[in-house]
């Protein structure tokens, strides 16, 4: 099982993730967050990391080229679309691609068959904001959603108190971590980001 936890915007909590084994890092490019980072802070925090650890981008419906400019200069190596991005923006993408769905009832998975991506992220539906609600949605669409697809990350309102749950109810490929795992929005718990991979990382 592996492990992304979202929303870094200090090398501080970058570098206790990388150094607890976390798998991945996400940092979150759209404007409207909470969690904003910069471009420009981004690649001064993800130039310092360690060798294997994915170093994820979060988009919402971004001017494509844009997306492209700050893969490169962030030094990205995956990107995370969270918007109304078409299949065709995604298949345009330079590295490979998370697309981002926001779970309302069973059907919304329906969706996923028309994306040729690296990976389908489940989150929370919300009619006024993309991601980060910090809410669960019912898991039973994750696991029909694993049942067709080997790549299904599940996210939504995980933390240390409910992780083991989701990981034998859902069995996704990966789970991403976010506010679960904060003291403030954008600022991490390094005892609950300890937990949270410690869980992940035992699972069998």
């Amino acid at each position: 099982m592996r492990i992304k936890i979202c929303g870094i915007t200090r090398y501080e909590d970058a570098r206790i993730a990388a150094n607890l084994g976390v798998d991945a890092l996400g940092f979150i490019f759209y404007p409207q967050s909470s969690r904003y980072i910069s471009p420009v802070n981004a690649a001064e925090i993800i130039k310092k990391l360690p060798p294997f650890i994915s170093r994820t981008g979060v988009f919402v419906d971004e001017d494509p080229n844009r997306v492209v400019e700050i893969t490169a200069l962030a030094g990205l190596d995956t990107v995370q679309l969270h918007g109304n991005e078409s299949p065709e923006y995604c298949a345009a993408m330079p590295v490979p691609v998370i697309k981002v769905f926001s779970i309302h009832d069973k059907s919304d998975i329906s969706k996923l068959s028309d994306y040729k991506v690296s990976g389908y992220l489940l989150d929370t539906w919300s009619p006024d904001r993309k991601g980060g609600t910090g809410k669960i949605f019912d898991w039973s669409v994750a696991a029909k959603a694993c049942s067709i697809y080997n790549t299904v990350i599940l996210s939504g309102g995980l933390g240390p108190s409910n992780l083991q749950e989701a990981m034998e109810t859902v069995r996704p490929f990966a789970v991403d971590v976010n506010s679960g795992v904060e003291i403030s929005p954008g600022v991490k718990s390094p005892p609950k980001m300890k937990d949270a991979i410690s869980i992940v990382k035992s699972f069998q």
